[in-house]
């Protein structure tokens, strides 16, 4: 289904969230880990910026997504500051006090988070320490491994596997935003968390 989206606003500060009218999907990860990337594969449009340099982004950016003939939003997307960036995670830490965690703690919009992970590395203590977080405030949350087409088939399902076992056996999306692996399947969980979020 084709959808039309638009930058709505960047916030660094709880005071500048948008009205909490439709549901939100949030993107979370580490630096680099690809989430302007995944987002943009979604839209079918380059309307997230990119950034070679890791812990670029130092606000949430806010989206707003509805389908084409529709004159209202049905959803938005949140693409959040990353983490785990050893040159700026003193900054991203104080980010995260400031306007990131009352953003998971307390945003009633939020209808699902999305945990990005790089499929071709190792599985990271802060990624484990973000889904026990989400879990642990009764958060929707999904896993999506980013930038599976680095690998070949055989080594996205000893990936997946192996992230599997380090995160509790959660379901995991494969996901690349060049091929557009896992599109369809990422899209079906937004719009059925969307939909349960509307109907609770």
């Amino acid at each position: 289904m084709r959808v039309l989206a638009s930058f709505l606003l960047s916030a660094s500060d709880t005071a500048h969230f948008p009205t909490p009218t439709v549901p939100e999907i949030a993107f979370l990860g580490r630096s680099n880990v690809g989430k302007s990337s995944v987002i943009n594969s979604l839209l079918g449009t380059k309307l997230a910026r990119t950034s070679n340099t890791p812990g670029r982004t130092r606000s949430i950016n806010f989206y707003e997504v509805r389908k084409a003939g529709q004159p209202h939003p049905e959803l938005r997307f949140a693409d959040l500051p990353g983490y785990g960036y050893a040159k700026v995670s003193r900054t991203i830490s104080e980010d995260w006090a400031r306007f990131v965690d009352p953003y998971l703690h307390q945003r009633s919009s939020l209808a699902l988070s999305l945990v990005l992970v790089d499929s071709n590395i190792p599985h990271q203590e802060s990624d484990g320490q973000l889904l026990e977080f989400l879990a642990a405030k009764e958060r929707p949350h999904l896993i999506v491994a980013t930038k599976c087409d680095r690998l070949s088939g055989n080594q996205v399902r000893q990936a997946m596997n192996a992230l599997g076992r380090a995160y509790g056996d959660m379901p995991i999306i494969a996901f690349s935003a060049k091929t557009g692996i896992g599109k369809d399947e990422l899209w079906q969980k937004i719009r059925a968390a969307a939909a349960n979020f509307q109907a609770a």
